[in-house]
């Protein structure tokens, strides 16, 4: 597995540092020129209750509000973009867009406001992602958020808090979920090293663990079949039934050679 998957870039700190600026900026103005930006949440059901399906994460009802956002935001923004940084972008999109058009599906009638349903879409990507990446790093940060923001799954069941958008909590963690199936992580599959993990895996052609018995006890294999062999008939033309003798004559003219003692029959013309 290669580490240079995770690589912190200015975006790991700039993005979730002007997100969150953003949403402050939103705020000022609107208590420094007296707007009221919440009929630009999303109500539920109702065509003008579109517009806050893009809206709604960018208006809070007041700072206290605005504040139990901020860091949140900022923690999981930051891991997103250092842990998942070429989806981040179209996670916090879609993330959005889904979980805004799920709580204009199942709200009540009332306008929905906050980029809480953004905080819980990051907490399900992050949690069901790294489980099923069975990275250890993302499990490890798995572990993490539900360390860090475990209690909040409270909050997507109804009548725990009347003054809470549950509904808008609920959409960000089903969409969230949604999202881990279409952003694949092919680079942390695990890699296959032993045959016996391949999935058409057969055991029964495995010459191990055919040392062993359905109980895995360990068993001797059976001992191959000898095959008789067969005499071949030998033509008469190939056989003989004389005696060959060899004679062993000493080579004289090699030591000839060694000692020096070459002799040259000359001719006379």
């Amino acid at each position: 597995m290669e580490e240079n998957h995770f690589k912190f870039t200015n975006a790991v700190v700039g993005v979730p540092l002007f997100f969150v600026l953003f949403l402050w900026f939103i705020y000022w103005l609107e208590i420094r020129f007296g707007f009221d930006f919440d009929n630009h949440g999303i109500l539920p059901r109702t065509f003008s209750g579109l517009q806050g399906i893009i809206f709604s994460p960018f208006i809070h009802s007041n700072i206290e509000h605005l504040y139990n956002n901020s860091i949140p935001l900022l923690v999981l923004l930051a891991a997103l973009f250092f842990f998942y940084r070429k989806e981040a972008l179209g996670i916090i999109v879609y993330g959005i867009l889904l979980s805004g058009a799920i709580t204009w599906i199942i709200g009540r009638t009332n306008y929905h406001i906050g980029a809480s349903g953004l905080i819980y879409v990051l907490v399900s990507f992050i949690f069901f992602k790294g489980i099923q990446t069975k990275y250890y790093r993302l499990v490890a940060l798995s572990l993490t958020v539900v360390v860090l923001y475990g209690g909040m799954v409270w909050y997507v069941f109804p009548k725990i808090d009347e003054t809470i958008s549950w509904e808008g909590h609920l959409s960000g963690l089903i969409a969230g979920l949604v999202l881990t199936f279409f952003y694949k992580k092919t680079e942390f599959k695990k890699v296959i090293k032993y045959d016996w993990e391949h999935p058409d895996y057969d055991p029964s052609n495995d010459k191990f663990m055919q040392r062993f018995d359905e109980n895995g006890n360990f068993v001797n294999l059976p001992k191959p079949e000898v095959e008789e062999e067969v005499q071949i008939e030998k033509h008469s033309f190939f056989s003989s039934h004389s005696n060959v003798v060899y004679e062993y004559i000493d080579d004289k003219s090699s030591d000839n050679i060694e000692n020096g003692d070459e002799s040259y029959d000359h001719k006379d013309e």
